[in-house]
């Protein structure tokens, strides 16, 4: 993964910007196990996780860690050898994909970057936005006492549709998703799903204007629906960048 995420870096000139997370736990049963992977004594999934996390990171930093041949079939620089393609800068844009809190704090003190989703473990039981908005507030507490010099970058994802035509108001002009819902990802985990963005663009300005974690945040990720083809997304997203960005001072 290393390799392939520098390779691809390297072709993309700089401009890969990679999240990660310990991934989905309610798809599947321990579905890591298919990969391989197996949780230390004392781990858990998520723990194995965050340490396979810390793993990719020391190794994208470029260190030499392998003893080389002393008889290569290519000629080898001096000293011990890192993973190759090295691509210099990606280790400050990997993206930690957060649900909580407290994993927004270890990825900040990590000197990773930030991103919160549509779903979030429920800690307060107050609404997604305000509680994201604190989860960004603890993420740049940590990294502050990190004693990181570059600025950390934050996104949250949520899930908008300005209603402009007959199509807008026939897919999402129902007003089905207008609130957070609450669910369980497993037995043990209470999480809040975040709610669905779907208005003429004058309410949807004024709605947005009161979601306090795009306000905390650098970063809007879109969420659009794929299965609805590329013609229809993309006029997904011009109707957000002509219709609702300007007013709220979005570039």
């Amino acid at each position: 993964m290393v390799e392939d995420a520098g390779a691809a870096d390297l072709i993309a000139e700089g401009r890969l910007q990679l999240g990660i997370s310990r991934g989905s736990p309610e798809q599947v049963i321990d579905g890591w196990r298919y990969f391989g992977y197996c949780p230390m004594d004392g781990e858990g999934d998520a723990d194995m996780g965050r340490r396979r996390a810390e793993e990719f990171l020391k190794l994208l930093g470029g260190k030499g860690f392998a003893r080389p041949n002393p008889h290569p079939k290519f000629p080898n620089p001096p000293g011990l050898l890192r993973l190759e393609p090295y691509s210099e800068g990606l280790r400050d844009r990997i993206w930690w994909g957060s649900a909580s809190n407290a994993t927004a704090a270890w990825a900040a003190k990590r000197g990773m970057n930030l991103q919160t989703s549509t779903l979030k473990f429920d800690e307060t039981g107050e609404p997604l936005h305000i509680q994201q908005a604190a989860q960004i507030r603890a993420f740049r507490a940590a990294w502050k006492d990190a004693g990181h010099t570059r600025t950390p970058r934050i996104s949250v994802s949520r899930s908008i549709f300005a209603l402009l035509d007959d199509r807008d108001r026939a897919y999402f002009g129902r007003g089905a998703q207008e609130e957070d819902k609450i669910g369980l990802l497993d037995e043990n985990i209470r999480a809040i799903f975040g709610r669905s963005y779907a208005a003429e663009p004058d309410i949807l300005i004024e709605q947005l204007r009161k979601d306090e974690a795009i306000a905390e945040a650098d970063t809007l990720l879109l969420t659009i629906p794929n299965q609805l083809g590329v013609a229809y997304n993309a006029h997904v997203v011009e109707a957000i960048l002509t219709a609702v960005a300007p007013a709220l001072n979005w570039r």
